[in-house]
């Protein structure tokens, strides 16, 4: 619930810099903060690291770029709710993926119609945006099993440190680019959303599995939703309220069959 809430928080103050420096240098700005802060905390040997080791940590640099480049630019262009909601469906997948059960399916099946409900297909549709919240989603999943596999292998917070520095490194080009008056903004961005959530992922992702752990994330659609009303002025209809209900009851009705199977 700590990750989620300072996850969205984060994104929501970081894209009040989105004017100045743009989805790209907020995200530069927020790798570099987070592998900062990260580095000197885990103090990763990587001399000492062996291949098995390496490609899931880079693996998992890869996925953190693209992730928050492209959810940052959903945010940009179609808002924080509807932005995180689509970004949900990764966490999701996860929680649903190898299922045959008919409740599982069910689940699906309602996420399925939520989104449809959400995005509301037209002429009028930003379609760019959507696409970046579903790119945004696909890495969301490949996270999740990645710094699972990464922190079964590296004690710690070695894992997050060494990719977030690999994601801070591709993205340093872009800060020669970009002004910086939206710097505290963009700062508090790389605190929040991502040294917090991705040291506290990592912890619970050891002692739980992907797939329960998927489907307990269900809270980060209605808390982008309450931070964009709150903090972004962004108030949702009817019908995207009910989009985004429909998803995290079908997230919910998932979180209960997991839990019963554990049991």
């Amino acid at each position: 619930m700590g990750s989620a809430a300072s996850n969205q928080i984060g994104a929501a103050v970081g894209s009040h810099a989105f004017p100045v420096m743009g989805p790209g240098g907020v995200v530069a700005v927020r790798q570099i903060v987070a592998a900062a802060v990260l580095i000197p905390v885990a103090r990763p040997d990587v001399r000492r690291f062996t291949w098995g080791q390496w490609w899931p940590v880079l693996l998992l640099g890869l996925v953190f770029a693209t992730m928050n480049l492209s959810l940052y630019m959903a945010i940009d262009r179609i808002g924080l709710g509807l932005a995180v909601t689509l970004e949900f469906l990764g966490p999701l997948a996860v929680a649903l993926a190898g299922s045959r059960t008919r409740r599982d399916l069910l689940c699906a099946a309602l996420a399925g119609a939520g989104v449809h409900i959400l995005v509301s297909p037209g002429p009028a549709s930003d379609f760019t945006g959507v696409g970046l919240g579903l790119l945004a989603a696909a890495c969301w999943a490949a996270y999740i099993l990645l710094n699972r596999l990464a922190g079964r292998r590296l004690t710690g917070l070695q894992a997050p440190a060494v990719a977030t520095s690999v994601s801070a490194l591709a993205y340093l080009p872009v800060l020669l680019t970009v002004e910086f008056e939206g710097l505290p903004y963009a700062v508090t961005a790389g605190l929040l959303s991502s040294v917090i959530p991705y040291a506290a992922d990592l912890v619970v992702l050891r002692r739980v599995p992907p797939r329960l752990f998927g489907v307990f994330m269900s809270v980060h659609p209605l808390m982008a939703a309450l931070a964009g009303l709150t903090l972004l002025g962004q108030p949702l209809t009817v019908h995207q309220w009910t989009g985004i209900l429909l998803v995290v009851t079908a997230n919910a009705t998932a979180a209960g069959a997991a839990s019963t199977a554990r049991s």
